[in-house]
């Protein structure tokens, strides 16, 4: 059992750093996640640190440069058009326009641009588009990621050939629970098109939502998923469900906010490397909660006043917390 007292030092590993694990148990990792919430974040405090500072933050943007009209049915997601919600489906964004958000990111102190399109997959067509935009982004000196579905391991391989540094493609929540809330794309589908990013050398985003009636268990085996894959993602967001009406989960209701705590402390735990995010729903979060998870790992949060579908808090307000908490925000990290 990983660290078994209170009292008891993480394993380190050659270079001092806390040793990273691929082979977790529900047992090791649920024990953990049940553990007294003063121990669990203080456990995840002092592993933080051992990889990054205790104070500092990365800043990513979201943009939604396709809009609506997804055939999956993600039980979430207002984009799907299978619900009736106000989201209606618009084309691809033009380069130019990217462009434009990508400088007014970088302006209000983000240093991850990040690219989101409402497809199952991207077509040939789309990709090429997307594959520009990449390249304009990555001109102005931001790190560069995208969402678009699924990839085959060829367009993986198109992305990495222009410079993309992250690819996010989240499991949502643990297999058991999956069919629960999405039946158009499977599990392994999610796997095999991260298998093809990390195999293309693009970095990997990759985490997941709470609050959609999944149990306890569904946390603890999203998180084992992730940190059991051959290689930690890079990035692990952790959303909280934006309920939107029109969707099946609408009227879902909200988690306990020490669950989310608990979530963020145990994802940077079993991922200790791996940048933790703050991701959806944190307009529903009060400063304190946010705070909390600074404590128990979180080091990254989507900055700008709008994810791809959802409200965020204004760029002032994350100022004005992270002045109050006597944090910095994190340059980009060149040569990676």
């Amino acid at each position: 059992m990983y660290e078994q007292t209170s009292t008891s030092p993480p394993p380190t590993g050659p270079s001092g750093t806390a040793a990273t694990r691929h082979d977790w148990t529900l047992g090791e990792a649920q024990g953990l996640f049940e553990r007294p919430l003063p121990d669990l974040v203080y456990r995840a405090q002092r592993i933080h640190r051992r990889y990054f500072p205790g104070h500092a933050v990365q800043l990513s943007t979201l943009l939604n440069i396709k809009a609506g009209g997804c055939p999956e049915d993600c039980a979430y997601c207002p984009q799907s058009a299978r619900y009736q919600t106000d989201m209606e489906a618009g084309p691809l964004t033009s380069v130019a326009e990217v462009q434009g958000a990508a400088v007014r990111a970088k302006a209000a102190g983000a240093t991850r641009f990040c690219m989101g399109a409402a497809w199952r997959r991207p077509s040939s067509r789309g990709l090429a588009r997307v594959t520009e935009m990449v390249t304009a982004v990555k001109a102005l000196g931001l790190e560069t990621c995208a969402t678009l579905g699924m990839l085959s391991a060829e367009q993986a391989l198109e992305l990495k050939a222009v410079g993309l540094d992250y690819y996010n493609h989240n499991l949502d929540t643990s297999r058991r629970y999956y069919r629960e809330i999405i039946t158009t794309r499977s599990y392994d589908d999610r796997l095999e098109t991260l298998a093809h990013v990390r195999a293309a050398g693009l970095r990997v985003c990759c985490g997941g939502i709470i609050g959609m009636g999944e149990g306890r268990e569904d946390v603890v085996n999203l998180l084992i998923t992730l940190a059991n894959l051959p290689e930690h993602p890079e990035s692990v967001p952790i959303n909280v469900l934006v309920r939107v009406p029109g969707t099946p989960l609408a009227s879902a209701p909200p988690p306990d906010p020490f669950e989310v705590v608990r979530t963020i402390a145990l994802a940077r735990i079993l991922m200790p490397a791996s940048y933790v995010r703050l991701s959806a729903g944190r307009t529903e979060m009060s400063d304190e909660l946010q705070a909390l998870c600074f404590i128990a790992g979180a080091n990254s949060l989507f900055y700008g006043e709008r994810l791809l579908t959802t409200a965020n808090p204004d760029t002032g307000r994350d100022q004005r917390l992270l002045k109050r908490l006597g944090m910095t925000v994190e340059p980009v990290r060149t040569g990676q």
